[in-house]
């Protein structure tokens, strides 16, 4: 590990935080587009805009040029938001060395075309093993130095083990899956579901009411998420289950924090303009609802979130629809 250059792109909170995990095992560099942040990174070992006074590893350095970043890399982890992925990408792919592995960080599809990240990765990177890093992990938590676990996934077996070691250390434990479709799909589909929790945490549900929707919520997340070709227990798992319930629970869950803002009553684009952080479930709720409609799979739930962010409807009216839904057998498809 000592010999592998390891590049994370982009300078947000999950970004920098695997980076300073990294940077422990092997040489890391981050990117970062504002030029104040890596200067707060190389100068203080911080990242105050996202991360507090949290320290970082004295170790990682930071740099606002991508060649910089990824010339020398054997391995690029990209930690930016679905809607810059492919761009951002597409500058760095020139500068490549042949076969890096690419590890996406990011919890979103591709707007219009509806792609994972990884499948974005084989587009504009082919030649390149692409995975995903995933799982209940809340970057303050994990930085502060708080037991942690998350899945890699690649579709190379002896690459993900590769991976594996190298994210792993300390109280940050890395378990390998084969199921790189799962593992991303349980980050994109629990968002909505958080956004559905934190509207009735607003509204000021109970204890009962946060566990059946998250429950529920699995079930859906099942339900697509084994029709796009996703294995059932992946959604039972640390990239299923565990970073549902993180998410749906945590106070620093950015999507939950959405659903808490629409149950007092705000606009969905003052919402997100207020936030210096991407939900990554409000850009992903229209492809996620196109395709469930598509495949005629029941995603109440996801429906319900689904019509508030595009203002058909408010959190009151969506939490007294939840209430009237009729039940039947728990485990029936529908």
């Amino acid at each position: 590990m000592k010999d592998c250059n390891v590049a994370v792109i982009g300078g947000g909170s999950w970004g920098t935080t695997v980076a300073s995990l990294v940077s422990r095992n092997t040489k890391t560099v981050i990117w970062a587009r504002d030029s104040q942040t890596v200067d707060e990174i190389n100068r203080e070992h911080r990242n105050s805009r996202y991360l507090g006074e949290l320290p970082l590893n004295p170790k990682l350095s930071a740099t606002a040029d991508l060649e910089e970043a990824v010339a020398n890399a054997d391995v690029v982890v990209m930690g930016v938001p679905s809607n810059s992925f492919r761009s951002v990408l597409e500058s760095i792919s020139g500068y490549l060395k042949p076969e890096v592995p690419l590890v996406s960080l990011t919890k979103g599809l591709e707007k219009g075309t509806r792609l994972r990240m990884t499948e974005i990765c084989k587009l504009v990177a082919p030649g390149h093993t692409a995975g995903v890093l995933t799982g209940p992990n809340l970057a303050k938590e994990i930085l502060a130095g708080q037991a942690a676990a998350s899945v890699i996934s690649t579709d190379n077996s002896d690459v993900t083990e590769y991976l594996r070691e190298l994210f792993n250390g300390g109280l940050f434990r890395v378990y390998s899956n084969r199921d790189v479709i799962g593992c991303e799909l349980g980050g994109v589909l629990k968002n909505l579901i958080a956004i559905a929790v934190g509207m009735g945490d607003g509204l000021g549900a109970g204890d009962n009411t946060r566990a059946a929707l998250i429950t529920r919520g699995l079930a859906e997340m099942g339900r697509l998420g084994t029709a796009l070709g996703g294995e059932p227990l992946t959604f039972a798992g640390l990239a299923g289950m565990g970073d549902m319930i993180a998410t749906c629970t945590s106070a620093q869950s950015r999507n939950r924090h959405v659903g808490v803002e629409l149950a007092k009553g705000r606009a969905i684009d003052d919402i997100i303009d207020s936030m210096h952080m991407v939900a990554e479930g409000v850009k992903s709720a229209p492809t996620v609802i196109e395709i469930a409609r598509e495949r005629n799979i029941s995603m109440p739930i996801s429906e319900d979130v689904y019509k508030v962010i595009i203002g058909e409807s408010n959190a009151k009216s969506a939490y007294r629809g939840l209430l009237r839904t009729t039940a039947g057998a728990e485990h029936a498809p529908g």
